[in-house]
């Protein structure tokens, strides 16, 4: 089975480093993606052990030199179930990998779990990402997160989704993100349909 990759906005997201970030250690070729076209534009992807280095950049190696962070970048490739990257002579200098991997598995498995429960369908709300069965938009749930809303609320709210349904929003939203023209929300000057101590949630667009 062919390994999976993945987009600078999914890396980004699991990487929990900023997409423009990703792009800078692109052009800069401290990692070198694969690309395929799609339609007319060619489309960068990134493995799962690119990936890994990049949380490790979101981490600390930024703070390394240029040389050193390409060492690091190339032996992960290279060694994919390495635990260390040692950059220099000797033990000194060590850059555990292992933890950024189990990290970085554990964020593709809700990355994954995220793609299963959400849909964009141009027949539902306009195509923004919906819970699927639902007509609830992902980034009305971001957005309360955003605002400081408690999970357990928002839940209360919306009964239609769990706990870990309302955590993955964010996680989606930043590594699958729109394009073009920024998306109408319609839901945002619309009457609640429920009030809790905390929350007011607003009604979904039938």
């Amino acid at each position: 089975m062919l390994a999976r990759t993945y987009t600078p906005a999914q890396a980004s997201a699991v990487a929990n480093l900023p997409l423009k970030a990703v792009h800078k250690l692109i052009d800069g070729r401290l990692i070198r993606p694969g690309r395929s076209r799609v339609g007319q534009k060619v489309q960068r992807f990134l493995t799962e052990e690119q990936v890994i280095y990049l949380r490790l950049e979101a981490e600390g190696v930024r703070l390394l030199p240029l040389a050193t962070r390409r060492k690091v970048a190339k032996a992960i490739e290279a060694s994919p179930h390495s635990d260390s990257v040692s950059v220099a002579e000797g033990p000194a200098l060590v850059v555990q990998v292992k933890a950024a991997r189990q990290q970085v598995s554990r964020d593709l498995q809700r990355l994954q779990k995220a793609e299963e429960m959400i849909v964009c369908d141009p027949e539902i709300m306009r195509g923004a990402p919906v819970y699927r069965g639902t007509r609830i938009p992902v980034e009305l749930v971001a957005d309360m997160l955003e605002q400081g809303a408690d999970v357990g609320d928002i839940v209360e709210g919306y009964p239609a989704l769990d706990r870990e349904m309302v955590e993955l929003a964010p996680l989606y939203l930043r590594a699958f993100p729109r394009r073009g023209r920024p998306a109408q929300r319609p839901w945002a000057s619309q009457t609640p349909i429920r009030t809790s101590k905390y929350l007011t949630a607003p009604v979904a667009e039938r």
